[in-house]
């Protein structure tokens, strides 16, 4: 049986959990659909979540349809849990993008559409809440048209919207109005079927139509849109048979080496890890050795010692996981999100913001710290982007966060799960440093300045935006053996990490120009400690400029509030363009500081009556204001010989 790996995705409170459970009751895994309110919904299965009310982790569940296996994965809604998503992103076969009908399109929903769109994830659009008061569905329909894509497709009608007898009505070959839509529509993406439209517009037929409706929403082209209610049931069995219908199912190919991708990590109670594989070729078995793919290098991380896939909401042991199926692995001990299988390109992935927000993380009970170090390791296992970072000088964990929700359930978490009280230190903008020029730098071995039994030179020049840290080699590969090359590399990724005025040095490239050592004497050691005063000499010498945070942001706004804001957004240090009307309203759109937005969020409803929506996304960074804002750093300080070298090696 083909197996479909779909997403649920939405803005907060649109309902996306409750459709979750409205189409296992459907489909018969389940025999009532749980209540969000309630707290005993299947996909939320941690207490904090059945508690908030509020999706904070991915979570699978499976079903059949027709001749197909649906693996479902829940996603968050809320804005700071984005990077859950952003996992979940990476392993979809397709999606369903959950609109409320009175809500409309938010400033979520527009977020993940973008992406889903950029990664040609087939997705069908479900309206829901119909039967809730103020459901406008027309209007919605117009506001995905507009907002969204044009190249929608309405797939029924509504009756009774805003009442609890509220109905949706499939469309079929009989309704004109639909059958010329659904014909011009599927004709803009066909050449074939175009010149038969122009010849004869009702030549086409039906069932052609249908076939290429299917064919072109599996490749991104065109979107049908469902209505429904997840509380009522109205609509849902014709979202699962669009599950069937309207999406196709991938090409799998299950011969050749295994590969796939790590997006989900949980931990038994025991502190056994347990990992979600995303096979995307090849099959895994039980009692095979795997090996991961992390940062560019692969290493080895155990032997199988169980595998399984969900089928309903509960884990069955399984021999073999074969290519588009979603495997559930024991036994793994160095595994972490986001590690790859095999050794095919990793493919254009979600590119969503990073965290913009840094914070440090207080235990109430001092004698806890040591525990609170294992636990946010544990956290970080499941999200890596919280980037957890030790300072060694005074023993203080610090984190990379989106916002205050977040840091709310991590407290949680924290008190629930591993009986640790904390506290936070006030929230701080993160900035990156970028190179300015070039920079090279050399420390001979045998040489009166060179304490280590090692010789390194480095080159660090700028790269493109967003191209990461590049680590080259510009000698022999057997100039050095390669447990020392190991050492310089992984030196190098940690030294970066605070650059010239404290933040992380982005977007270049460290190339090795020298390299030398003494048989039999030199370590490992030396050239770990040896590399972070040859990277900083040749940071020292390219320069570094301090780049902040911005936000793209979209603003509307009544007529009479765009005096008083534009002031606001001036003292806000934001970019706009000229206001637009825009049906009624009026539009500024620019740029804004990261730093900045928390402030707008909280004076646009003074300024604007309650009327005005702001959305934000991340947009990069630019050259911070002078003076440069600069982070005390955590290490070492190799930028000063003499202190560095009286902490390592305990003389100058």
């Amino acid at each position: 049986m083909s197996t479909l790996n779909l997403g649920i995705l939405a803005h907060v409170d649109a309902g996306k959990t409750s459709l979750t459970e409205r189409l296992l009751h459907t489909v018969g895994v389940i025999d009532e659909p749980g209540s969000v309110d309630a707290g005993d919904t299947r996909t939320d299965s941690l207490e904090l979540e059945r508690r908030r009310g509020i999706t904070i982790r991915s979570a699978v569940v499976s079903f059949t349809v027709h001749d197909r296996t649906v693996n479902l994965i829940d996603t968050p809604g809320h804005p700071d849990f984005i990077a859950e998503v952003e996992r979940a992103l990476g392993v979809l076969d397709a999606a369903v993008l959950v609109v409320s009908a009175v809500e409309g399109v938010q400033a979520q929903t527009r977020v993940l559409w973008r992406t889903l769109h950029r990664l040609r994830v087939p997705t069908l659009l479900f309206v829901n809440k119909i039967d809730r008061a103020g459901a406008r569905c027309p209007q919605v329909l117009a506001e995905i048209a507009d907002r969204l894509t044009p190249a929608v497709l309405p797939m029924g009608a509504v009756t009774g919207a805003g009442s609890a007898a509220a109905g949706y009505h499939p469309y079929g070959p009989a309704d004109r109005a639909f059958v010329a839509r659904l014909a011009e529509l599927v004709a803009e993406h066909d050449d074939t079927l175009l010149a038969a439209y122009v010849a004869d517009e009702h030549g086409i037929g039906y069932a052609r139509m249908r076939r290429a409706l299917t064919a072109q929403t599996g490749q991104g082209r065109v979107h049908p849109v469902l209505f429904g209610s997840a509380i009522t049931g109205a609509g849902v069995a014709d979202l699962v048979d669009g599950l069937a219908e309207l999406l196709p199912l991938p090409a799998r190919r299950e011969t050749g080496p295994a590969a796939g991708t790590i997006f989900k990590i949980e931990r038994t109670a025991s502190g056994e890890r347990i990992a979600y594989l995303r096979m995307v070729a090849g099959t895994v078995r039980a009692r095979d050795r795997l090996r991961l793919r992390r940062d560019g290098r692969s290493r080895p991380a155990g032997r199988i010692t169980g595998l399984g896939v969900v089928e309903g909401s509960t884990l069955t042991p399984r021999p073999v996981v074969r290519a588009g199926e979603i495997g559930v692995l024991r036994g793994l001990t160095d595994v972490r999100v986001g590690d790859r299988v095999g050794t095919g390109p990793a493919g254009d992935g979600p590119r969503f913001p990073p965290p913009t927000l840094e914070t440090v993380v207080v235990p109430v009970d001092p004698a806890q710290r040591g525990a609170l170090h294992a636990a946010l390791t544990r956290l970080a296992e499941q999200d890596p982007l919280i980037g957890l970072h030790h300072d060694d000088l005074a023993g203080e964990l610090s984190l990379a966060l989106y916002g205050e929700v977040q840091q709310e359930v991590l407290a949680a978490t924290l008190a629930e799960e591993a009986g640790i009280a904390v506290t936070f230190r006030d929230s701080a903008t993160i900035h990156v440093e970028r190179l300015a020029g070039t920079g090279a730098a050399v420390e001979i071995v045998h040489t009166p300045s060179n304490p280590f039994v090692g010789t390194v030179g480095l080159r660090i020049a700028p790269g493109a935006v967003g191209s990461g840290l590049r680590f080259r080699l510009g000698v022999e590969p057997g100039s050095m053996p390669p447990a020392y090359l190991r050492a310089v590399e992984e030196a190098v990724r940690d030294t970066l990490r605070q650059g010239l005025h404290g933040w992380q040095v982005v977007d270049c490239t460290v190339t090795v120009t020298h390299s030398g050592y003494v048989s039999m004497i030199s370590t490992a050691r030396d050239f770990r400690l040896l590399t972070p005063l040859v990277l900083m000499d040749a940071l020292r010498r390219a320069g570094t400029v301090v780049h902040e945070p911005v936000h793209r942001f979209r603003l509307e706004l009544p007529a009479d509030a765009v005096g008083p804001v534009l002031p606001v957004l001036a003292r806000l240090r934001a970019t706009p363009g000229a206001p637009v009307p825009d049906r009624g309203s009026w539009v500024v759109t620019g740029e804004l500081p990261a730093a900045e937005a928390h402030g707008l969020y909280q004076q646009l409803p003074g300024l604007t009556r309650g009327e005005g929506v702001l959305e934000t996304t991340f947009a990069g960074y630019r050259p911070a204001p002078p003076p440069a804002p600069y982070r005390p750093r955590v290490d070492h300080n190799p930028l000063n010989r003499k202190e560095y070298l009286l902490h390592v090696v305990r003389r100058v």
